[in-house]
């Protein structure tokens, strides 16, 4: 059944709200943690803290929502998807922001969208177009020659930090293809509380062991608060059902527009000027997705021919 445009249509409207609150992660993260210079809470608490946070309120809502038990079928892929969003994302993610700015975390980060796409599409046995992997192509290139550019003297270096964000980056492909996959037959807002549930017996005892013995000043625990309600809870809601809806090979593009957004909400909570830069590449991204999904895909199980522009998916 080919999917509809509405769906598509709602698919990114909701996968675009998802990433408004994931472009909060970043500087919000980098404000929890502190810098080398003046740090404050560890990584390992707050990749911990938040997921615990979080599964406390997943419990909450399933029981509310009188939430089915998944099937046992289910279980497994409910653990793939907390060892990428729950543990793996939050763990490497919250280490190397201790080290790095916001800005040189997005030159890593910057190619989530194709590695969510790629992880869709072998997962959903699709296969893009030539022209959809282009813009795909085009769009990261952007994002990382603009990331590149703003990171100054620093460049693009593989230190720790960043081998750190590359593992981040690969968790959180899995566990957005994973989790896709898997709301289409639970609810999506289930999927991110049960994989958190999973992960809670492990997170509460590390958290509890790495809470901060030391003074935190309020502004990093607003943030690690952002973190735990909305980065690690409530914007899974809106990405999980919009990677369902439209498709997670078209509506990963969204995440194109992440480094921006992060850009944009940066000004504000760290301090970084926003530019002419930032407003011509964030056009060009914006420009790039566009002619992107409008790109067809095709289902290597069927002898049909490709979907038309706006079809995400065939299931």
């Amino acid at each position: 059944m080919t999917t509809q445009p509405h769906a598509i249509r709602n698919g990114l409207l909701l996968g675009t709200l998802g990433v408004v609150i994931f472009a909060l992660t970043l500087p919000m993260t980098r404000l929890a943690v502190g810098s080398a210079a003046a740090p404050q809470m560890s990584g390992v608490f707050v990749a911990a803290g938040r997921a615990t946070v979080a599964a406390i309120l997943a419990i909450v809502f399933l029981a509310v929502t009188r939430a089915p038990s998944p099937k046992r079928g289910d279980w497994l892929p409910l653990g793939v998807v907390a060892l990428g969003v729950v543990f793996g994302f939050p763990l490497f993610s919250s280490i190397a922001m201790r080290h790095v700015e916001a800005v040189h975390a997005s030159v890593i980060l910057g190619v989530l969208p194709l590695a969510t796409a790629s992880v869709g599409a072998w997962l959903h046995r699709q296969r893009p177009s030539a022209g959809f992997w282009a813009c795909a192509g085009l769009g990261t290139a952007l994002v990382v020659v603009f990331a590149v550019l703003r990171s100054g003297q620093s460049g693009l270096t593989l230190k720790g930090a960043d081998l750190l964000l590359l593992l981040a980056m690969a968790c959180a492909a899995v566990g957005y293809g994973v989790g896709a996959l898997l709301s289409q037959r639970l609810r999506a807002d289930h999927v991110i509380c049960w994989a958190l549930v999973l992960g809670l017996p492990l997170n509460l005892p590390i958290a509890l062991a790495e809470y901060p013995q030391e003074a935190i000043k309020i502004e990093a625990w607003w943030a690690f608060f952002y973190v735990a309600v909305f980065s690690q809870w409530l914007g899974f809601f809106a990405w999980y059902r919009g990677l369902a809806l439209g498709g997670t090979v078209r509506v990963s593009q969204v995440q194109l527009l992440q480094p921006f957004l992060s850009m944009v909400f940066a000004v504000p909570i760290l301090g970084e000027r926003l530019d002419a830069l930032t407003v011509g590449f964030g056009l060009a991204v914006v420009t790039v997705v566009f002619v992107g999904r409008t790109m067809p895909v095709r289902n290597t199980l069927s002898t049909s021919k490709p979907t038309p522009p706006l079809g995400a998916k065939s299931s």
